[in-house]
């Protein structure tokens, strides 16, 4: 894989230098997801194509040690997915083609197939062994992984986006149309049959998309249609912060390992990556297509990107970090 030495707008500070960007090429259509597990040994990719690629070796310092599985079994584009935050070898992907999938990324093997009601697009691992997935029609499903089986179904009144857990497991988030994010107890969510939200955090002007905790805990981001990136308290619930150099809705955000930066994606011709304590910008990637996802490596400062590459570099995606 040819190393692009890319001149990022902004000074490099902040990544000393390794700006470096690989390009890594097995999907067929455009990707829509990428994630690292949780010891960051294997980065999982999504693809129109209906597969999801399982890579290794990536975050070696000399190119050429990549090793990729293929994993084939949905109907229609993988949307999404998520790996267990306890479990390296366990991913989760959801469809269009109405399932959920569970794989053991050290064989290939889907262990389990989760019938769901409509088309999945996104999809979280709580802390222990349940699944949110969330789909077109805003049915938000939750999934026992042990017991391979739905535990419950619940229809929201609003577009749901983007689901996640609180570390200790005891809130879930849900990025809404309404320009709000909902926070629901989890055992109430669970107990109850109506999903009231316990809060209702707004921050944003318009439809809220994404979400993505610090991995301190302390802190959770959330990007909007209104283009804004907000940081917010996570013991007060209330926003500290707030980004605005992109021009067009945020699609995807992620915290650094050390919980320094944030990095945040759109249709802009640039990825920002921002110090989370001032908001200031530490350096921007250059992107030719609009962001579909993007993941900060969960022990080093490698982000992996993907986009809305068309003809050549169609299923492509990328990582930036490396020394250049």
């Amino acid at each position: 894989h040819h190393l692009l030495v890319l001149r990022g707008i902004g000074h490099g500070g902040g990544m000393n230098g390794r700006t470096g960007v690989r390009e890594f090429q097995k999907h067929k259509k455009v990707v829509h997801a990428v994630a690292w597990n949780c010891t960051g040994s294997r980065l999982a990719s999504g693809s129109v194509d209906a597969t999801a690629h399982v890579w290794s070796g990536l975050a070696e310092e000399s190119g050429g040690k990549e090793a990729h599985l293929e994993l084939r079994g949905h109907q229609d584009g993988v949307d999404q997915l998520c790996w267990d935050p306890q479990h390296p070898d366990r991913l989760a992907t959801a469809s269009g083609d109405k399932t959920v999938r569970l794989w053991d990324v050290r064989t290939g093997k889907c262990t389990n197939v989760i019938e769901t009601r409509g088309e999945n697009i996104n999809i979280t691992w709580s802390p222990d062994h349940h699944i949110a997935v969330g789909n077109k029609d805003d049915d938000v499903s939750i999934i026992d992984v042990r017991k391979g089986k739905m535990l419950k179904t619940t229809k929201f009144g609003f577009e749901v986006n983007e689901m996640s857990w609180s570390a200790d497991g005891s809130l879930l988030f849900l990025t809404t149309g309404l320009g709000t994010v909902e926070v629901l107890r989890y055992n109430e969510f669970m107990r109850g049959g109506k999903a009231e939200s316990f809060r209702s955090l707004h921050g944003h002007t318009a439809n809220c998309y994404c979400i993505d905790f610090a991995p301190d805990n302390e802190c959770f981001a959330v990007g909007g249609a209104d283009a804004l990136v907000s940081i917010w308290n996570l013991k007060e619930l209330t926003c500290v912060r707030t980004l605005t150099r992109l021009e067009w809705p945020v699609r995807t955000l992620s915290f650094s390992h050390d919980g320094r930066l944030i990095a945040s994606a759109s249709e802009d011709t640039f990825i920002d990556i921002a110090d989370v304590q001032t908001g200031e910008q530490v350096h921007a990637v250059p992107t030719r297509v609009a962001m579909n996802s993007i993941a900060w490596h969960p022990t080093q400062l490698l982000l992996a990107y993907a986009g809305d590459d068309k003809e050549r570099d169609e299923g492509t995606f990328r990582i930036f970090g490396y020394a250049s």
